[in-house]
């Protein structure tokens, strides 16, 4: 990617996080990011291709935050899955700027996808790639548990993460108590999953 594309995507993000998808204007776009109107259209055709691109500079700028970890988290990858899991999921309640403003602007064009088709699959599929991601990490926790189990505790878990994110964002949830509901959860989860030891009666 390049400097000037990539300049315009953060601002983007920047954009749709304080004002919302239906206050993206490309002539503000361009402001922020310091370039002329016509090197966004350039870069991104239209407002929809703006958008689209923006929705996969959000997914992969949260896939390098929760990898690099800061904010009191351990850093590097954990080799139990569990803990992965865990890790990957808490370092999203990161008191950081990058952070605050990604899960904002994810907020932002969730509410909006529901009156727009095409960004609702754009970002169902975003959805489903994270779910999958959540999926893949439950069952090495659990390799005997039935797939649609472990996919149905996967959807639960981001969707419990997203609610909280908005809790957290709008100052009702303080972060470190996010990070101990969301625990709280991975474990519940996790050891619904567990194989169940067998009855005497079976």
């Amino acid at each position: 990617m390049t400097d000037r594309r990539r300049v315009i995507l953060e601002s983007a993000a920047r954009v749709i996080a304080r004002r919302g998808v239906r206050g993206l204007r490309v002539a503000e776009l361009a402001a922020e990011a310091g370039v002329s109107t016509a090197l966004v259209y350039y870069h991104f055709r239209d407002r929809p291709g703006i958008l689209r691109h923006a929705l996969a500079f959000i997914g992969d700028r949260a896939d390098r935050y929760t990898e690099t970890g800061r904010d009191g988290l351990p850093a590097g990858p954990a080799g139990d899955p569990r803990e992965r899991l865990e890790r990957m999921l808490l370092l999203e309640f990161q008191d950081l700027p990058e952070v605050r403003e990604n899960s904002a602007a994810w907020g932002e064009l969730r509410a909006h996808a529901v009156f727009d088709p095409e960004l609702r699959d754009e970002l169902a599929a975003a959805g489903a790639a994270w779910t999958a991601e959540v999926s893949e990490l439950l069952g090495s926790v659990h390799p005997s548990a039935a797939a649609d189990a472990v996919t149905a505790a996967a959807e639960r878990l981001t969707a419990l993460l997203e609610g909280l994110s908005v809790r957290w964002l709008s100052g009702l949830t303080p972060p470190a108590h996010a990070r101990e509901l969301l625990r709280a959860a991975v474990r519940v989860e996790a050891d619904r999953l567990a194989p169940r030891p067998a009855s005497r009666f079976d």
